[in-house]
């Protein structure tokens, strides 16, 4: 196990290893066609806290449970069935009463295209006045949850945070009673200006984020993140990270740090997007005064939604694995880059997959 963790509860000893807090919505794919053409749309399951306990249950075999709301609808139980099928405990689910039409509660929808080529992804959430933005802190048993015994690792974000007025308050309770019951604690800022656009933008966001942020150990984002979500900007003119050289981002990660001494690990991918189905793809880390690098190297991609999701949960997964952060850094990624190479938000890799990925494995068909 990295010495720059708090000392991490055996596997085996807990109720779970994993625990997300976050909303769950129905992502409405049109598959290789686009939202406002089409006439058949697939459905999944998927949220940005969320994706990572599933990716850590489907892919890596460890025990995972998702705190959320949902409305007690028929949408809401075909989010449900499709938690369950992903294996994940849903035991602290809050189900909501459904009003008849949603004027006070509904269940989020995402309708997500993929892009190809010079064309874009797209999404359009539909999430206003969802069950889990409505979440109280006496709606969750979080004794149960973090009590002795619970969990090894909780996972939290800013997309939760960005919900409501009331989010924030619920995501600082749970992060406070995951810390006293010896969890480890991560937290993906995954800045959306569209979340946080009609309620303060990048200001709001900053004010949250580093109010939640003192209580985090490990902590993820992206080359947008740091920026809008925390407000360190870039040195050097950069306009993202893939620009930066390793000396400009250790500077921008001693900032974080030095503000955050809480902070044990620091993550980030990197992305240069050639088009939508080609991307460079790649991760740094630091911590203590030690720094991870993955370099860029360009990746086909299919789906490219919760593909830092599953980079977050192959990272964690090295880390309760008792492997270096170097380790779980190329994990990530490994996980990461598969995870995109299929349809919907969640995984469909398997460990052996990124296994063989992380070795350098080619994709010559395996028989």
């Amino acid at each position: 196990m990295s010495t720059l963790l708090p000392t991490l509860e055996a596997a085996g000893t807990c109720a779970y290893d994993i625990v997300s807090l976050g909303e769950v919505m129905l992502r409405l794919d049109p598959g290789e066609g686009r939202i406002h053409t089409s006439r058949t749309l697939n459905v999944w399951e998927g949220g940005g806290e969320y994706n990572v306990a599933r990716g850590l249950r489907r892919c890596f075999n460890q025990r995972a449970a998702i705190i959320t709301a949902l409305a007690d609808n028929p949408i809401g139980r075909l989010v449900e069935d499709l938690m369950l099928q992903g294996g994940v405990d849903t035991r602290a689910l809050v189900w909501k009463p459904y009003d008849g039409v949603g004027r006070r509660v509904r269940n989020g929808l995402n309708f997500t295209e993929r892009g190809f080529g010079p064309r874009a992804g797209v999404g359009c959430s539909d999430r206003g006045h969802t069950a889990i933005s409505q979440l109280q802190i006496g709606d969750v048993d979080w004794d149960r949850i973090f009590g002795a015994g619970g969990t090894r690792w909780f996972h939290t974000g800013g997309i939760f945070a960005a919900l409501s007025d009331g989010t924030p308050e619920v995501a600082l309770h749970a992060l406070r009673a995951a810390k006293r019951g010896g969890a480890c604690v991560s937290y993906d800022l995954n800045y959306r200006s569209s979340l946080w656009r009609d309620i303060g933008g990048q200001a709001k966001a900053r004010e949250v984020n580093r109010a939640l942020v003192p209580h985090v150990d490990v902590l993820f984002g992206n080359e947008e993140d740091f920026s809008a979500a925390l407000g360190f900007e870039l040195d050097g003119g950069a306009k993202d990270f893939s620009q930066l050289d390793v000396d400009s981002f250790r500077r921008m990660v001693t900032r974080v740090r030095e503000t955050f001494p809480n902070l044990a690990l620091v993550a980030t991918t990197l992305r240069e997007a050639h088009s939508a189905t080609r991307n460079g793809w790649g991760a740094v880390c630091a911590g203590g005064d030690q720094f991870w690098q993955v370099p860029l190297r360009e990746i086909e991609i299919l789906d490219r939604v919760g593909g830092g999701d599953s980079f977050a949960s192959g990272f964690i997964y090295g880390l309760l694995e008792g492997k270096d952060p170097g380790w779980a850094l190329e994990c990530g990624v490994a996980h990461g880059a598969l995870a995109m190479s299929t349809p919907g938000d969640t995984t469909m890799a398997s460990l052996p997959e990124v296994l063989r990925a992380m070795g350098g494995g080619g994709a010559r068909i395996d028989r």
